[in-house]
């Protein structure tokens, strides 16, 4: 069993914390584009990975799993692609470009610190509620944020800066987007289509949060997974929409019985009041869809594909580097994950990426398929519904792009690997039911 020093945990923690409080936009002056404060501690924690291990504090091979898997494939792709640019093969081995390969590389060595620690510090359930508890206190920061610029057209995310010396802003954040009558907003998310994504990844876990945990107040446990609800649908996007949907439907059938009969009665009820107390919100969410035809948003996305394929075949294998591709204007922007790696890390990045975004989320719902544990099943089945998520809303914008969507996805690919090893710890899968609560003590007595 891994040895873990206390101090690696709690830096997890604020890791995660950080990533949905902290705009990433905002980054450290002399680190440039990679400096932010999420990222600066997300390869901190690589870096106390690696120390550990060489100190022999860390067994790697006990914790491995197909999440960990996917992510070295995609990493191992990623070095392949910027291999051949800086060897020249790529054609494009320009300072910008090399540039923009280094920052890919760091996000990637983020990527492993996150999921590496996630999969090896966490023991049990407990150690998991610890640390939804610090992600959840992120997200509704984040989400409240979200409120608070919908409702006031302010930003409060402009107070940080005074409060992080050293750090500017290295692009500017589109914090409002105007869509029909609505301003619709991105809390400390870079856009609004990442806060709605993001946003309907945590859902499940505050969910899960809510009916389990043993401590604090079951209204404010309840709260966050509102306060996440409402700022899905206060981004007015269609992509929003999309992995809400999945959310839902990979959660409910995963809930003990209780909690799923009062789902399917809360959640259209729950929906039904959104659209009836913001003010346009129907008529923006109508016209978002009925107008698609005439959408830029859709126009520019199907032309990506003529364009990608033209790309791709002056490069086919490798592409032309990772994090490489400069966009002129924004109708010349990817929005589609899918097409942009394959154009910079060409089409062993694309099926290397496929791997990354599938297969932790495939395996999640396996043991959510087969646990007989039903707080581990639920647990399983948020890690699935966020790789579901990924997958599916990675077809809808450039969601490497955006780093706090880049970031808390491999937290849940950590998960993953901890569901699966807690349900390998019995054959059954009820070796953890020890560490499962009883949900009916956890609902609010109304539910009963």
């Amino acid at each position: 069993m891994t040895q873990t020093h206390p101090g690696t945990s709690i830096l997890l923690k604020l890791t995660l914390a950080a990533i949905l409080i902290f705009p990433p936009n905002l980054v450290f002056s002399p680190l440039g584009a990679s400096g932010s404060l999420p990222e600066i501690l997300a390869l901190g924690l690589f870096v106390v990975w690696l120390m550990e291990a060489f100190l022999g504090l860390r067994h790697s091979a006990w914790s491995s799993h197909p999440g960990r898997t996917a992510v070295l494939v995609f990493v191992f792709a990623s070095c392949l692609s910027y291999a051949s640019l800086f060897l020249g093969f790529s054609g494009l081995s320009t300072s910008l470009a090399r540039a923009g390969a280094d920052r890919w590389m760091l996000l990637m060595v983020a990527i492993m610190g996150i999921v590496f620690i996630t999969s090896e510090t966490v023991r049990d359930l407990d150690d998991v509620m610890s640390l939804a508890r610090w992600v959840l206190a992120g997200g509704a920061v984040c989400a409240v944020v979200a409120v608070i610029q919908f409702a006031t057209h302010t930003n409060p995310v402009d107070l940080l800066k005074a409060l992080m010396p050293g750090f500017v802003e290295n692009s500017e954040a589109s914090s409002f987007q105007a869509r029909n009558a609505l301003m619709r907003v991105a809390g400390t998310t870079l856009h609004p289509i990442e806060l709605g994504v993001v946003s309907s990844m945590l859902l499940p876990l505050a969910v899960w949060r809510a009916l389990y945990d043993r401590t604090g107040s079951r209204t404010i446990h309840w709260g966050i997974a509102v306060v996440l609800l409402v700022a899905n649908a206060l981004t007015v996007s269609r992509s929003a929409m999309l992995a809400l949907a999945v959310a839902i439907a990979v959660m409910v059938p995963a809930l003990p019985p209780i909690p799923r009969k009062w789902a399917l009665v809360t959640v259209p009820v729950v929906g039904a009041g959104l659209f009836v107390t913001v003010p346009g919100l129907v008529s923006a969410m109508f016209n978002s869809v009925a107008d698609s035809s005439s959408d830029s948003s859709i126009t520019w996305r199907l032309d990506d594909y003529p364009r990608a394929e033209s790309l791709v075949a002056q490069k086919p294998l490798l592409g032309g580097g990772p994090g490489t591709y400069m966009h002129l204007s924004m109708k010349d922007n990817f929005d589609n994950q899918y097409l942009l790696i394959a154009v910079t890390m060409g089409l062993v990045g694309l099926l290397a990426f496929a791997v990354y975004v599938s297969v932790p989320g495939l395996a999640a719902l396996g043991v959510a398929r087969w646990t007989s544990d039903p707080s581990l099943r639920l647990l399983a089945a948020t890690a699935g519904a966020a790789g579901i998520i990924t997958a599916v809303s990675s077809a809808t914008f450039d969601s490497m792009s955006f780093q706090v969507f880049a970031l808390l996805y491999p937290f849940f690919i950590g998960i993953s690997g901890v569901v699966g090893r807690l349900h390998r710890s019995d054959g059954r899968g009820s070796g953890v039911a020890r560490t499962a609560l009883n949900p009916s003590k956890f609902i609010p007595t109304a539910i009963h």
